[in-house]
């Protein structure tokens, strides 16, 4: 398995590639964001340890550019911002974990493995159908790059559909995942946000299907 290392501190980014090449890994490293970011792209690697404090470019713009070009290589982000906002932000951006400095280097490892089973399937930071996007971390909503201003339900409403594109999504469904469970709830409150929903974002991009329930479209 090829890791891709990125940390501009050298004595650890040596440490690292000593440790995981004895763990039987190839192992390369790059020192600075657009180092990383290049190598990322063209290397063909397996997974990538990143830094967030980089030269040049942050871990975190790394990891943002990378899933905006659609490339989907596992990254476990390193970082001495311990905060759980700090950690948030990394896993928002499209990082697959984070682990804080000082760390064990048998977690790292473990860590890593665990990445390089689970390998690199399509895990979007943008939920996308057709030019609507849904950006989850930052309850954003646009169509055609206008951005469409959404109530705290309408955008729960709409997360939900969006990560099941093209599937018939019952009332009873929406009702139990999008609405509190405690709350007693009349049936017809999913008719009146979906309603609400397409004034926002088309008619024809949420379609009812009779019986049944509703359906996203792109």
């Amino acid at each position: 398995m090829r890791v891709l290392v990125v940390e501009d501190e050298t004595r650890l980014a040596a440490a690292l590639q000593r440790g995981l090449t004895a763990e039987g890994f190839v192992v390369d490293t790059a020192g600075t964001g657009p180092a990383g970011l290049d190598a990322a792209r063209h290397g063909g690697y397996d997974a990538m340890i990143l830094d967030v404090m980089l030269p040049g470019l942050s871990g975190y713009e790394v990891v943002r550019r990378l899933r905006a070009d659609e490339c989907w290589l596992p990254v476990l982000m390193l970082s001495a911002k311990d905060g759980e906002y700090d950690q948030a932000d990394g896993l928002d951006c499209g990082a697959d974990d984070y682990l804080t400095k000082p760390f064990s280097y048998v977690v790292l490892v473990a860590r890593l493995r665990a990445l390089l089973r689970r390998g690199a399937p399509e895990r979007p930071t943008v939920l996308a159908v057709g030019d609507l996007r849904l950006d989850p971390a930052r309850r954003r909503v646009t169509r055609a790059d206008t951005e469409v201003v959404l109530t705290a339900r309408e955008f729960a409403l709409l997360e939900y559909l969006i990560r099941r594109p093209g599937e018939v999504i019952s009332k009873t469904e929406l009702l139990d995942h999008v609405w509190d469970a405690s709350l007693r709830t009349a049936p017809n409150a999913v008719e009146v946000y979906v309603g609400y929903l397409r004034r926002k974002i088309g008619r024809d991009r949420l379609e009812t299907v009779r019986g049944a329930g509703y359906r996203l479209t792109s």
